[in-house]
Parts: structure tokens; C-alpha cells; sequence
């Protein structure tokens, strides 16, 4: 069955994504809102991150159409509400969970995190 490489642009688009989730920071941030919602003052308590950090990994990602927010009163609420994006997330979370520990890294086994980056 023969398939269309996708074009230039969307293989630059997907690597800009991909690139932006490469923090881990941005990546639990993401990771926390496809599980619910919540403002800056309780993502930053669930990432243990500061408070200025999140809101600007949470502009970033917000920027790049990863989450959206809404106005609730005086607190902005954030969301993932792409499907798409919390199955990618979850997908590569749950796939690289159970392989963190020692036993791949036996015998030349790449880490889970190099053979995504194709190291």
C-alpha cells in the first residue's frame, strides 16, 4: 500500500510540537492537564515548579495551540481539549514508564528517552 509523505511544512509544525514538549516541564504540564483542568497556583503546586515558570512554559504551550484557557472570575483556568494531544501525551508517558529502570540499560540498551530522540 503505497502513502503521501506529508508535506515540508507539516513535518516542520511537528517537530516545532515535538520540540516544545521536550521539556520536561512542559511536558508534566501537559501530562497535568489531560487529567483536568486547573489554574497556575495549582499547576505549579502539582509540578512543584514557581509560580512565574508555569505561567510562562503555560503561554508557550498555549501559544503553540497545545492548551487553552478561560477566564473564571479572576483566575485563568487551563486545558488541554485536543484529544489527539492527551493521546500522544499518554501514550508516550505510559509506553516509557515501565522502562526506566535498570534492566534497559543493560547489554547497550539505549534509554527510552535517546531512542525517541533517535540517539
Amino acid at each position: 500500500m503505497a502513502f503521501e509523505d506529508p508535506a515540508a511544512e507539516v513535518l516542520a509544525h511537528a517537530a516545532e510540537t515535538f520540540g516544545l514538549l521536550a521539556s520536561p516541564a512542559r511536558l508534566h504540564l501537559v501530562w497535568a492537564l489531560s487529567h483536568g483542568e486547573s489554574d497556575v497556583t495549582g499547576l505549579a503546586d502539582r509540578v512543584g515548579g514557581a509560580l512565574p515558570a508555569v505561567s510562562q512554559h503555560l503561554t508557550k504551550l498555549k501559544l503553540a495551540g497545545l492548551v487553552r484557557s478561560r477566564r473564571e472570575g479572576r483566575r485563568q483556568v487551563y486545558f488541554v481539549d485536543d484529544p489527539d494531544v492527551v493521546d500522544v501525551v499518554r501514550l508516550a508517558m505510559d509506553r516509557l514508564a515501565g522502562r526506566t529502570g535498570p534492566a534497559d540499560r543493560v547489554a547497550g540498551a539505549a534509554h527510552p528517552a535517546a531512542r525517541l530522540r533517535g540517539l
